[in-house]
């Protein structure tokens, strides 16, 4: 039972009705390592995506002020910071810019103040 179930591809439910019926605490065992697994594949999928999403926002940073990789990156961090906003979503909001969505009011203040503010002092 243990090779089939390693190697079969089930639904995530499927996996976990099973693992409250398990017949051995072997399988048990196994279930709960392919379920914990599952979710790491899963988790990581959303991160790859998300962080060429930020990628994209940092090429976009770096064009318009024009600056470094790196403080593109400390830019869009800060802004992220001071509107209390996860990375990823100033990000996609930033990207979303190019499909003709409009940049929400917080993120657009804060990145016109950061642009500004590298500008004075010539950091790049």
């Amino acid at each position: 039972m243990r090779y089939a179930l390693a190697h079969q591809v089930t639904p995530l439910h499927e996996e976990q009705r099973l693992l409250r019926t398990a017949p051995s605490a072997g399988d048990a065992a196994l279930l709960a390592e392919v379920v914990e697994l599952r979710a790491r594949n899963e988790q990581l999928g959303r991160a790859l995506a998300s962080r060429a999403e930020i990628d994209q926002a940092r090429g976009m940073v770096m064009a318009l002020a024009p600056c470094s990789s790196d403080r593109a990156w400390d830019l869009l961090v800060d802004v992220s910071q001071h509107c209390n906003i996860k990375l990823r979503d100033v990000a996609a909001a930033l990207v979303a810019t190019t499909e003709d969505q409009t940049l929400p009011q917080p993120i657009r203040r804060e990145l016109r103040q950061a642009l500004r503010h590298l500008q004075a002092t010539g950091r790049r």
